[in-house]
Protein backbone atom coordinates (compact mmCIF):
# COMPACT_ATOMS: atom_id res chain seq x y z
CA UNK A 1 0.00 0.00 0.00
CA UNK A 2 2.49 2.01 0.98
CA UNK A 3 4.71 1.33 -1.96
CA UNK A 4 1.92 2.32 -3.94
CA UNK A 5 1.35 5.39 -2.51
CA UNK A 6 4.64 6.50 -2.89
CA UNK A 7 4.66 5.37 -6.68
CA UNK A 8 1.55 7.70 -7.49
CA UNK A 9 3.27 11.28 -5.83
CA UNK A 10 6.28 10.07 -7.81
CA UNK A 11 4.24 9.96 -10.78
CA UNK A 12 2.10 13.25 -9.80
CA UNK A 13 5.46 14.78 -8.87
CA UNK A 14 6.98 14.50 -12.56
CA UNK A 15 3.30 15.40 -14.53
CA UNK A 16 2.86 18.14 -12.68
CA UNK A 17 6.59 19.28 -12.90
CA UNK A 18 6.45 21.58 -15.97
CA UNK A 19 3.30 23.61 -15.09
CA UNK A 20 4.95 24.35 -11.81
CA UNK A 21 8.34 25.19 -13.21
CA UNK A 22 6.20 27.59 -15.37
CA UNK A 23 4.58 28.63 -12.04
CA UNK A 24 7.58 29.27 -10.50
CA UNK A 25 9.24 31.24 -13.58
CA UNK A 26 5.83 33.39 -13.42
CA UNK A 27 6.84 34.22 -9.68
CA UNK A 28 10.40 35.41 -10.26
CA UNK A 29 9.39 37.63 -12.68
CA UNK A 30 6.79 39.11 -10.21
CA UNK A 31 9.32 40.10 -7.87
CA UNK A 32 10.52 42.60 -10.58
CA UNK A 33 8.34 45.45 -9.64
CA UNK A 34 8.58 46.92 -13.21
CA UNK A 35 6.99 43.31 -14.50
CA UNK A 36 3.93 42.91 -11.29
CA UNK A 37 2.64 46.58 -12.09
CA UNK A 38 2.34 45.95 -15.69
CA UNK A 39 0.76 42.74 -15.34
CA UNK A 40 -1.69 43.87 -12.67
CA UNK A 41 -2.06 47.00 -15.41
CA UNK A 42 -2.93 44.53 -17.98
CA UNK A 43 -5.38 42.76 -15.93
CA UNK A 44 -7.54 45.73 -14.72
CA UNK A 45 -7.92 46.94 -18.52
CA UNK A 46 -9.19 43.16 -19.12
CA UNK A 47 -12.03 43.63 -16.24
CA UNK A 48 -12.35 47.02 -17.28
CA UNK A 49 -13.86 45.23 -20.90
CA UNK A 50 -15.56 42.74 -19.11
CA UNK A 51 -19.10 43.31 -18.54
CA UNK A 52 -19.18 41.06 -15.27
CA UNK A 53 -16.13 42.88 -13.56
CA UNK A 54 -17.75 43.21 -10.12
CA UNK A 55 -18.67 39.70 -9.74
CA UNK A 56 -14.76 38.26 -10.15
CA UNK A 57 -12.33 39.31 -7.34
CA UNK A 58 -9.55 41.09 -8.33
CA UNK A 59 -6.11 39.64 -8.45
CA UNK A 60 -4.57 42.32 -5.59
CA UNK A 61 -0.55 42.31 -4.37
CA UNK A 62 0.87 44.78 -2.83
CA UNK A 63 4.55 45.39 -3.50
CA UNK A 64 6.22 44.81 -0.35
CA UNK A 65 4.22 40.94 -0.61
CA UNK A 66 7.57 38.83 -2.14
CA UNK A 67 6.44 36.32 -4.75
CA UNK A 68 9.35 34.08 -4.85
CA UNK A 69 10.46 32.51 -2.05
CA UNK A 70 10.46 28.91 -0.42
CA UNK A 71 7.61 29.07 0.94
CA UNK A 72 5.59 30.36 -2.06
CA UNK A 73 7.31 27.52 -4.39
CA UNK A 74 6.17 24.36 -1.67
CA UNK A 75 2.51 26.60 -1.90
CA UNK A 76 2.36 26.57 -5.31
CA UNK A 77 3.44 22.85 -5.74
CA UNK A 78 1.70 21.78 -2.93
CA UNK A 79 -1.68 23.43 -5.14
CA UNK A 80 -0.60 21.49 -8.05
CA UNK A 81 -0.37 18.58 -6.61
CA UNK A 82 -3.48 18.65 -4.88
CA UNK A 83 -5.07 19.93 -8.43
CA UNK A 84 -3.86 16.87 -9.99
CA UNK A 85 -4.61 14.31 -7.80
CA UNK A 86 -8.09 15.30 -6.56
CA UNK A 87 -11.09 12.74 -6.68
CA UNK A 88 -13.35 15.15 -7.88
CA UNK A 89 -13.81 15.55 -11.59
CA UNK A 90 -16.51 16.87 -13.69
CA UNK A 91 -18.97 14.65 -14.88
CA UNK A 92 -18.23 12.31 -11.72
CA UNK A 93 -19.76 11.50 -8.29
CA UNK A 94 -18.95 14.07 -6.14
CA UNK A 95 -16.64 12.96 -3.07
CA UNK A 96 -18.33 13.02 0.08
CA UNK A 97 -15.65 14.55 2.12
CA UNK A 98 -15.82 15.36 5.71
CA UNK A 99 -16.21 18.16 7.37
CA UNK A 100 -16.99 19.67 10.75
CA UNK A 101 -19.67 22.11 11.78
CA UNK A 102 -18.87 25.32 13.47
CA UNK A 103 -20.09 25.23 17.02
CA UNK A 104 -21.67 28.49 16.29
CA UNK A 105 -23.38 28.23 12.85
CA UNK A 106 -23.65 31.79 10.93
CA UNK A 107 -23.48 33.20 7.92
CA UNK A 108 -21.13 34.96 5.49
CA UNK A 109 -20.75 37.92 3.13
CA UNK A 110 -18.88 36.29 0.06
CA UNK A 111 -21.23 35.01 -2.14
CA UNK A 112 -23.70 36.95 -0.49
CA UNK A 113 -25.73 38.66 -3.90
CA UNK A 114 -25.20 35.04 -5.72
CA UNK A 115 -26.65 32.65 -2.99
CA UNK A 116 -30.03 35.21 -2.20
CA UNK A 117 -30.16 35.47 -5.74
CA UNK A 118 -30.13 31.89 -6.75
CA UNK A 119 -31.40 30.43 -3.13
CA UNK A 120 -34.95 28.72 -4.85
CA UNK A 121 -32.72 26.59 -6.99
CA UNK A 122 -29.52 26.14 -4.86
CA UNK A 123 -28.57 25.88 -1.42
CA UNK A 124 -24.36 27.61 -1.24
CA UNK A 125 -21.87 26.20 1.28
CA UNK A 126 -18.35 27.21 2.00
CA UNK A 127 -16.12 24.38 3.58
CA UNK A 128 -12.94 26.29 4.99
CA UNK A 129 -9.09 24.59 4.05
CA UNK A 130 -5.98 25.38 5.33
CA UNK A 131 -4.48 28.73 5.21
CA UNK A 132 -3.02 29.51 1.51
CA UNK A 133 -1.16 32.68 3.56
CA UNK A 134 -0.43 31.26 6.77
CA UNK A 135 1.91 33.78 8.76
CA UNK A 136 4.21 31.27 9.18
CA UNK A 137 4.64 30.42 5.45
CA UNK A 138 4.10 32.22 2.75
CA UNK A 139 2.54 35.45 4.30
CA UNK A 140 1.01 38.40 2.29
CA UNK A 141 0.34 41.73 3.89
CA UNK A 142 -2.69 42.01 1.73
CA UNK A 143 -4.34 38.70 3.73
CA UNK A 144 -7.36 40.36 5.85
CA UNK A 145 -5.83 38.86 8.82
CA UNK A 146 -2.87 36.78 10.04
CA UNK A 147 -3.24 33.09 11.02
CA UNK A 148 -0.62 30.75 11.22
CA UNK A 149 -1.17 27.18 10.23
CA UNK A 150 -3.64 25.02 11.94
CA UNK A 151 -1.90 22.63 14.67
CA UNK A 152 -5.46 21.29 15.74
CA UNK A 153 -8.94 21.68 15.08
CA UNK A 154 -9.87 24.13 17.59
CA UNK A 155 -7.23 26.64 15.98
CA UNK A 156 -8.99 25.47 12.66
CA UNK A 157 -12.83 26.35 13.93
CA UNK A 158 -11.66 29.01 15.54
CA UNK A 159 -9.65 30.87 12.18
CA UNK A 160 -12.96 29.63 10.40
CA UNK A 161 -15.39 31.31 13.14
CA UNK A 162 -13.42 35.03 11.73
CA UNK A 163 -14.92 34.21 7.91
CA UNK A 164 -17.74 33.85 9.59
CA UNK A 165 -18.34 37.39 10.95
CA UNK A 166 -17.82 38.43 7.19
CA UNK A 167 -21.75 38.39 6.60
CA UNK A 168 -24.78 36.81 5.73
CA UNK A 169 -24.36 34.45 2.67
CA UNK A 170 -23.94 30.69 3.43
CA UNK A 171 -23.52 27.97 5.55
CA UNK A 172 -19.82 27.30 6.93
CA UNK A 173 -18.21 24.05 7.54
CA UNK A 174 -14.39 23.44 8.36
CA UNK A 175 -12.07 21.04 6.58
CA UNK A 176 -11.03 18.43 8.69
CA UNK A 177 -7.43 18.18 9.92
CA UNK A 178 -6.76 15.23 7.07
CA UNK A 179 -7.69 18.01 4.50
CA UNK A 180 -10.48 15.65 3.35
CA UNK A 181 -12.31 18.30 1.17
CA UNK A 182 -9.02 19.90 0.21
CA UNK A 183 -7.65 16.98 -1.19
CA UNK A 184 -10.88 15.79 -2.78
CA UNK A 185 -11.65 18.27 -4.66
CA UNK A 186 -8.13 19.82 -5.30
CA UNK A 187 -9.40 23.01 -3.44
CA UNK A 188 -6.04 24.61 -2.70
CA UNK A 189 -5.58 28.16 -2.86
CA UNK A 190 -9.82 28.30 -3.54
CA UNK A 191 -12.19 27.30 -5.95
CA UNK A 192 -15.83 26.62 -6.67
CA UNK A 193 -17.86 23.94 -7.05
CA UNK A 194 -21.60 23.25 -7.99
CA UNK A 195 -23.11 19.40 -7.13
CA UNK A 196 -25.92 17.99 -7.97
CA UNK A 197 -27.56 15.16 -7.51
CA UNK A 198 -24.34 14.03 -6.27
CA UNK A 199 -22.26 14.76 -9.45
CA UNK A 200 -19.94 17.32 -10.22
CA UNK A 201 -21.56 19.35 -12.44
CA UNK A 202 -19.91 22.53 -12.87
CA UNK A 203 -15.43 22.42 -11.64
CA UNK A 204 -14.54 26.03 -11.49
CA UNK A 205 -10.52 26.86 -12.13
CA UNK A 206 -7.83 26.97 -9.28
CA UNK A 207 -7.94 29.98 -7.67
CA UNK A 208 -6.48 32.74 -7.44
CA UNK A 209 -6.88 33.17 -10.87
CA UNK A 210 -9.17 30.68 -11.86
CA UNK A 211 -11.71 31.52 -9.25
CA UNK A 212 -15.08 33.05 -11.51
CA UNK A 213 -17.75 34.04 -9.61
CA UNK A 214 -19.38 34.96 -12.75
CA UNK A 215 -18.99 31.59 -14.18
CA UNK A 216 -21.08 30.22 -11.36
CA UNK A 217 -23.69 32.97 -11.99
CA UNK A 218 -23.79 31.64 -15.70
CA UNK A 219 -24.35 28.17 -14.91
CA UNK A 220 -27.31 28.87 -12.60
CA UNK A 221 -28.82 31.20 -14.88
CA UNK A 222 -28.56 28.36 -17.73
CA UNK A 223 -29.86 25.55 -15.38
CA UNK A 224 -32.69 27.90 -14.08
CA UNK A 225 -33.68 29.06 -17.52
CA UNK A 226 -33.88 25.10 -18.43
CA UNK A 227 -36.38 24.64 -15.14
CA UNK A 228 -38.22 27.34 -16.42
CA UNK A 229 -38.67 25.90 -19.94
CA UNK A 230 -39.57 22.55 -18.30
CA UNK A 231 -42.52 23.88 -16.51
CA UNK A 232 -43.86 25.57 -19.47
CA UNK A 233 -43.40 22.13 -22.02
CA UNK A 234 -44.82 20.35 -19.31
Amino acid sequence: MNTTKALKNALACLVILPRFLVAAFMLWCLDFLCVRKRVLFRLRDEEEDDEEEDEDPPLCISDNNRMFSWESLKAVFHGHKLDWMKSARLGHDAPNSEVVPLAEPKRRRAFQRLVLQYSDIADALVIYIEEAHPSDGWISSDAPYQIRQHRSLEERLSASRLMAREAPGCAIVADSMENSSNRAYGAYFDRLYIVQDGKVVYQGGRGPEGYRISELRHWLDQYRKRMRDAVIQV
